[in-house]
């Protein structure tokens, strides 16, 4: 009998958006966690977001499409013309992999921040780490240079991981 896999993402939803944009394409969220599941055999994607009350919207979309949301609360800057907003959630996604340790067999963490150096030195000594999802090549922290061998780049995904753009079919192009 096949024993089930049971890997688990943790996910940095700015990180990976922002890396992504900054390519020239927009990531298809609910293509991306099929693409989890069949790949990398994760059964759970923990989707870290800064919540905003007007994102509804998106938050029913991400649920949907299958990501357990871990809001962290935001706040506002007024910096410059429009200000922006911020909602680190690193401690919450560090704290997350641990209250969940027991639950899943491997983790996956989407991010290319060297933020993450420490939890995934202490996954892969404990023999937990299947891999680490980086999206740009070109932007990555140098602290995660001594896991490259566990890199998995999705970075010339565009045409499966990406938007749809109405008429297009070739989203390699800018939008």
């Amino acid at each position: 009998m096949k024993t089930k896999i049971n890997n688990y993402a943790f996910i940095d939803s700015q990180n990976l958006n922002l890396s992504i944009r900054d390519m020239g394409w927009k990531l298809d969220f609910n293509r991306f966690r099929v693409w989890l599941k069949d790949k990398l055999n994760v059964e759970k994607a923990f989707l870290f977001i800064g919540y905003i009350e007007k994102n509804e919207k998106l938050y029913s979309y991400l649920k949907k499409s299958g990501y357990e949301l871990v809001f962290k609360p935001t706040l506002k800057y007024r910096k410059g013309k429009d200000g922006f907003t911020k909602g680190n959630v690193d401690a919450e996604l560090v704290l997350h992999a641990m209250i969940e340790w027991k639950n899943y067999d491997k983790a996956v963490i989407v991010s290319n921040d060297g933020d993450f150096y420490c939890l995934i030195k202490h996954w892969l000594k404990n023999k937990k780490l299947l891999g680490i999802v980086i999206s740009n090549p070109s932007r990555y922290s140098a602290l995660l240079r001594e896991f490259r061998d566990r890199f998995i780049y999705i970075h010339r995904m565009s045409s499966k991981l990406g938007q749809k753009q109405k008429g297009r079919s070739d989203l390699r192009t800018k939008p």
